[in-house]
């Protein structure tokens, strides 16, 4: 998983599209997950007030391309 755009990262990414933080879990980074998991679900579940919500979007679709281009 050292190349951008190896196969690992691009499973990793696919997997923080369905469920955000599932991609960083895959790759051994658990403390990022868990935050990608709580900005992302949490802004999710305050969809009524539109700024968490958009939040819980952004915090998504970070999660994807920080799996995507994870180096390590």
């Amino acid at each position: 998983m050292s190349d951008q755009g190896s196969a690992g990262n691009v499973i990793a990414a696919i997997a923080s599209f369905f469920i955000p933080g599932l991609g960083q879990l895959v790759q051994g980074r658990v403390i990022p997950a868990i935050l990608f998991a709580i900005f992302a679900f949490g802004g999710y579940a305050m969809w009524f007030l539109i700024a968490p919500a958009i939040i819980g979007g952004i915090a998504h679709l970070w999660s994807i391309i920080d799996a995507a281009r994870f180096k390590g």
